[in-house]
C-alpha cells in the first residue's frame, strides 16, 4: 500500500460475507471464524469457499487461543501447511511473549510454513509493553501490514500511539482497526493513516448476521476521501 492509497479490509467468516464485502467495495478480507474468541483460524473448507466467492485479496488468520500467546505452535504450523495448501496466499498472525515482547520465535516458526506470503501482524501489539519498539521489531521480521488500534481498548484511547506508528512509513504499513468509528477517519487520514479495518461496523444485525454491503460502501466512501 502506498502513502497515498486508501485500503478498506473487510472482516469476513465466510463464503456470503466475502461477496457482501466485495459489493460493497471492500479492498481486501480478512478470514477469520468464532468472533467470540476475537477471530481463530478458519477452517479449510471456509478458506476454499471464500477463495471461490470472491476476487479480493484475502487474508487468513492464524490463531488458536483466545489470548496473544502463541499456545499450540505445533498445531498453528500445520494450519498454515493446510491452509497453503488450499490456496491462502496472505495470512495474519501475531504473538507476545509473557514479557509483553513481540514473540519473534513463533513468529519465525510461522513464516517458515508460509515461505514468503505476505501477512499482517495484528492487534497483539495493542498489548505489547511498548508499541513502538514492537513496530520496529516487526519491519526486522519482514511483516507488510500491522493492524493495530492504539490501546488494547480501541481506537478512540489509542490516537497518539496510531499517530506516532503513522509517522514510521515507510516500514509496514499501518491498519487501524479496533473500535474505529466513522467520526475518526478524517483525523487518522489527516495523521498519514490509509488503511483501515471494520468488522462490526458493517453489520448492523450484529457479528451473528451477515455483512452489509450497504454499511461497506459507506465505509468504502468515507476512507477512500
Amino acid at each position: 500500500m502506498s502513502s497515498k492509497t486508501a485500503l478498506l479490509e473487510v472482516i469476513a467468516l465466510g463464503a456470503e460475507d466475502a461477496q457482501r464485502a466485495q459489493e460493497g467495495g471492500a479492498d481486501r478480507l480478512e478470514l477469520v471464524a468464532d468472533m467470540a474468541s476475537d477471530g481463530l483460524t478458519p477452517d479449510e473448507a471456509t478458506v476454499r469457499e471464500v477463495l471461490a466467492a470472491t476476487d479480493l485479496p484475502v487474508r487468513v488468520m492464524l490463531r488458536n487461543a483466545d489470548s496473544f500467546a502463541a499456545g499450540d505452535l505445533d498445531a498453528l504450523r500445520s494450519d498454515a501447511a493446510k491452509l497453503v495448501e488450499a490456496g491462502a496466499r496472505e495470512f495474519v498472525f501475531g504473538f507476545l511473549t509473557e514479557d509483553d515482547e513481540v514473540d519473534v520465535e513463533a513468529c519465525r516458526a510461522l513464516l517458515k510454513e508460509i515461505d514468503g506470503l505476505a501477512w499482517t501482524f495484528h492487534r497483539a501489539i495493542d498489548h505489547a509493553r511498548d508499541p513502538i519498539a514492537a513496530y520496529e521489531v516487526l519491519a526486522e521480521l519482514g511483516c507488510d501490514t500491522v493492524l493495530a488500534a492504539g490501546h488494547p481498548a480501541g481506537v478512540g484511547r489509542g490516537l497518539s500511539v496510531l499517530q506516532q506508528l503513522a509517522r514510521r512509513e515507510p516500514g509496514p504499513a499501518l491498519l487501524v482497526g479496533g473500535g474505529l468509528r466513522a467520526q475518526q477517519v478524517h483525523l487518522l487520514r489527516a495523521g498519514g493513516v490509509r488503511g483501515f479495518h471494520v468488522g462490526s461496523a458493517v453489520r448492523p444485525g450484529g457479528w451473528k448476521s451477515t455483512v452489509d454491503a450497504a454499511a461497506v460502501g459507506e465505509w468504502a466512501a468515507l476512507v477512500g476521501g
